[in-house]
């Protein structure tokens, strides 16, 4: 089916109502879960043949986390879609408010290349849960979970109301023409901006979820050894390919080489001696990519790693010394495995620095001295983030994930998605039993009994 053909098809059968009934979503998203978990293996054997992901990674990471997802939002989902009585003024004696959450209709998912399954379904799961159809554009760089979400989906679902468009650029710049109802894009910044270029023509409403580069801190007050274990789970996972991981480390001079030597411990207990070697580090997705990080590690100094196979496309755990933010690597998203570090002896020359730059997605923090976590978390300015932690914060359904400027607009996961795929629509139950005749303006001191009133 052509692309404004479906759009149109999935458009008339939204006016049916069909997806808005309760009945309906927790029937699709049983649907989807069946499908998933009967699926597991091919899943995990596309990530592999895409990204090289370990079936551990491929698991906690892509898979795991759509099934906490769903089973938060069937649990909930009859609870959201009530309408929510909420106060109502003095002014309005006799009437009572609501909030009704309607579906937007038409929805339009962009998903990225970097977790290809995790990233294409997380907000179909709000998309469904919201009561709206969707067309779902899978990243072309990931030419084996593409065609797999395909044929999953176009098994599972009629066209009619959940689709996948497969292809390159020109079929997403096609659907971002088309009038949808709601565009959720996951992705880079630039093409973001196209994204909602777009969008505005129809003044249609997007969710964009992006990224930056996102600091970790850690201060002479942290716990050095579990510091050093959670950043390099944070930033190697997935080879640094992850929207929310520690882009770059700044850490105070009294404690850097006792961080840096048990960082390069944990590299090496999680990924070998021979990262290169290893048949469970993940790949860096294709040639373009691999180009783009390399320049990199010959900026500063190498303090591990380095190594790089072009065939395969792998570049070992990354540690860089003595960068500057004059240096290229600090210019720019990194979005691969090589951890740029800095050192400070002030906190506040750090937050000027943060600061300085575009709101990150994210943000990390190590430190022991609760007052300190409490002066940066209210200085610096991010999307979500942790203490004494990486990453975990992107895990918890109850907490709405997205950035903030740069980094994003909109936040989903949990009861954020299904508020991200509704429109929250204000209703006024009026009485007819009796009327205020002060409202009207040939009242008299109808303006005198409303100042009274609204004061």
């Amino acid at each position: 089916m052509k692309i404004p053909q479906l759009v149109n098809t999935q458009r008339a059968y939204y006016h049916k109502d069909e997806t808005r009934s309760f009945s309906f979503r927790k029937e699709q998203l049983l649907k989807l879960k069946t499908m998933i978990e009967q699926n597991e293996t091919a899943i995990i054997q596309a990530l592999k043949a895409d990204l090289n992901k370990s079936e551990f990674e491929s698991y906690t990471s892509e898979i795991g986390f759509l099934y906490a997802e769903i089973n938060l939002i069937l649990k909930e989902l009859k609870t959201w879609m009530k309408p929510t009585k909420v106060k109502t003024p003095t002014s309005h004696l006799g009437s009572k408010s609501y909030i009704y959450k309607e579906p937007y209709g038409v929805s339009l998912i962009i998903a990225p290349w970097n977790y290809p399954f995790h990233l294409a379904l997380a907000p179909v799961i709000g998309a469904i849960a919201g009561g709206n159809t969707i067309i779902l554009k899978p990243s072309e760089l990931t030419p084996s979970i593409s065609p797999l979400l395909n044929k999953l989906i176009s098994e599972t679902f009629d066209e009619e109301y959940f689709a996948v468009v497969e292809g390159a650029v020109e079929e997403s710049q096609e659907l971002l023409e088309q009038q949808v109802d709601l565009i959720f894009f996951t992705g880079s910044v630039p093409v973001g901006k196209i994204v909602m270029e777009k969008a505005s023509q129809n003044l249609t409403p997007i969710l964009l979820e992006l990224g930056g580069k996102s600091p970790v801190i850690v201060d002479q007050k942290a716990n050095l050894d579990l510091a050093a274990k959670r950043i390099v789970w944070g930033k190697y996972t997935n080879a640094g390919q992850t929207c929310i991981a520690p882009d770059y480390l700044y850490v105070h001079r009294s404690v850097k080489p006792e961080l840096v030597s048990k960082m390069k411990h944990y590299i090496k207990d999680f990924y070998s001696e021979t990262p290169l070697l290893n048949e469970e580090y993940t790949h860096i997705v294709n040639h373009r990519h691999f180009k783009r990080l390399i320049p990199y590690l010959s900026e500063g100094e190498i303090v591990i790693g380095g190594g790089t196979d072009e065939e395969n496309t792998i570049i070992e755990p990354t540690i860089l010394d003595h960068i500057t933010w004059e240096d290229s690597v600090m210019q720019e998203e990194i979005f691969g495995p090589i951890l740029p570090v800095l050192t400070y002896d002030d906190i506040d020359e750090v937050i000027s620095h943060v600061r300085s730059n575009e709101k990150p997605l994210a943000f990390y923090y190590f430190s022991e001295d609760e007052q300190n976590q409490e002066y940066v978390l209210n200085h610096i300015p991010f999307g979500g983030g942790c203490i004494n932690d990486t990453l975990f914060h992107v895990a918890n359904p109850y907490l709405p994930f997205g950035g903030v400027g740069h980094s994003g607009i909109g936040k989903y996961h949990g009861k954020a998605s299904f508020d991200a795929f509704t429109n929250a629509k204000s209703i006024v139950k009026q009485t007819t039993k009796f009327d205020f005749s002060f409202r009207y303006p040939n009242t008299k001191n109808g303006l005198a009994i409303i100042k009274r009133l609204l004061k």
